[in-house]
């Protein structure tokens, strides 16, 4: 009997290639997905990693033996796998380990229409099925085509956002060698015939990962790009992940523009845009360690921001009981309803190129309307008893006048001038801490308060 505890995550599955995730296990998962969905036909797409080919291969095969038709899309981002299930109504399965160094390899799976499947909806079940053995199929094997969705990808999402009418704009993309480098030239380069010149950097397919780590949310994977855009004389810049899901952006001067603040500025675009179509108030999901000018400018814009535990599935579950049009995270990852309630870094980029492009002033200018606060971003320490740490901050903060606590995701202390979140990780002895407040002097001391109590 196999074990997968090891590499069967909350959302994922992800693992090293081939200690932890082997052609036959990929195999024994594909039969166990096709028997837990249900499905007489499912969509699966591949990254850039070495054992990509082989590991899909081999999922096709478990799947198509429990009599599923397969349709192999090939080399995908993660938001173009999601296009598939959404556009064809079918459970898929997307081979990447996102921006995990190159030894690694994973899973991330979806049932029909790009619902997510994780741990409480239908993962922990797959795991089961896999390790104990799917029994033989009686039936007619089902079989494995091929079909190229890049095309159809690329349409939808320039159908949903116009960028014909934009000003010119020069932008640099850092693809780190991910597969940003296969969906941004369709999506955005010269053959789409909009106003953009796109100036490249790691399009080249690698998962070796040869130039930095496909990680835009780790400061030092920026510089690069931060450069270029300088040396360019570019608008903006954009970096992706390693599976193009994550999208995130910095100014003309190669500073980040805080994914909050893209948060704020997208929801506006698409606020606008429901109330024009009659919805008297859309709301809009953030989660609990983005900044409060999300909810704010929400708010202000005629729209309802609602507030949720951080992760993908609380997001998709939160949009789907509400009827959001909109969902940010301050990873950059955002959920738009018109993309199944689906996260796509590419939309996300193609609002900020068209609200950019609609207006004069540089993107430093215009984005510091929707960047309030001073924050200080995520910050991880490794403490040996999680519980301890955080108690002991809890006791240093619940009792001041006019402070609040509350425990939807970890412990979040608010006041009127700052707020803090602190978190554990499901996987490492870490605690998360992220604050923010009214001013920089008033941040920097919470913030190192906090840290101290941590790391006592």
């Amino acid at each position: 009997m196999r074990d997968l505890s090891q590499i069967v995550k909350a959302y994922d599955v992800r693992g090293v290639v081939p200690d932890q995730l082997d052609a036959d296990t990929a195999r024994a998962l594909g039969a166990a997905f096709v028997r837990v969905t249900g499905a007489e036909a499912i969509v699966v797409g591949r990254d850039m990693r070495p054992s990509s080919p082989e590991l899909s291969g081999a999922f096709a095969e478990g799947a198509a033996a429990q009599g599923a038709d397969v349709t192999l899309i090939g080399l995908a981002s993660t938001d173009e796998l999601y296009f598939a299930s959404g556009s064809l109504d079918l459970p898929g399965a997307m081979f990447t380990a996102s921006h995990n160094p190159a030894r690694y390899n994973g899973i991330k799976m979806c049932r029909a229409g790009a619902a997510p499947i994780g741990q409480d909806s239908g993962l922990a079940d797959i795991r089961a099925l896999a390790e104990a053995g799917v029994p033989d199929f009686a039936g007619t094997p089902g079989t494995i085509g091929e079909h190229d969705v890049l095309a159809d990808y690329a349409a939808h999402l320039l159908g949903l956002v116009d960028l014909t009418g934009i000003r010119p704009l020069k932008v640099v993309v850092d693809a780190g060698n991910g597969m940003g480098g296969h969906t941004v030239p369709t999506v955005l380069g010269a053959a789409s015939g909009l106003p953009l010149e796109i100036v490249p950097l790691y399009f080249e397919l690698d998962g070796s990962f040869p130039n930095h780590e496909a990680n835009p949310l780790d400061p030092k994977n920026l510089v690069d790009l931060q450069a270029k855009v300088r040396e360019s004389g570019a608008d903006l810049g954009l970096a992706f992940d390693g599976d193009a899901d994550r999208c995130f952006v910095v100014d003309e001067h190669g500073d980040p523009v805080s994914p909050s603040a893209v948060t704020a500025l997208v929801a506006v675009r698409e606020i606008a845009r429901a109330k024009a179509d009659g919805e008297a108030k859309p709301i809009v999901i953030h989660n609990l360690i983005t900044s409060r000018a999300v909810p704010e400018i929400v708010a202000e814009h005629g729209g309802e921001a609602v507030r949720t535990r951080v992760g993908h599935s609380f997001i998709k579950g939160e949009m789907a009981k509400t009827g959001a049009i909109f969902g940010g995270e301050h990873s950059a990852h955002y959920y738009f309803r018109d993309f199944w309630r689906a996260d796509t870094g590419m939309l996300a980029a193609i609002h900020v190129l068209a609200a950019l492009g609609g207006q004069d002033r540089p993107l430093s200018e215009f984005a510091s309307a929707y960047d309030r606060y001073p924050a200080s971003g995520e910050i991880n320490s490794e403490v040996v008893d999680q519980a301890v740490a955080t108690a002991r901050v809890r006791a240093a903060f619940a009792d001041r006048p006019g402070v609040a606590v509350d425990d939807l995701d970890g412990m979040t202390v608010v006041a009127d001038r700052w707020w803090f979140n602190l978190r554990a990780s499901n996987t490492e002895p870490l605690l998360r801490l992220n604050v923010e407040a009214d001013d920089e002097p008033t941040m920097i001391a919470i913030r190192d308060e906090v840290l101290a109590l941590v790391r006592d």
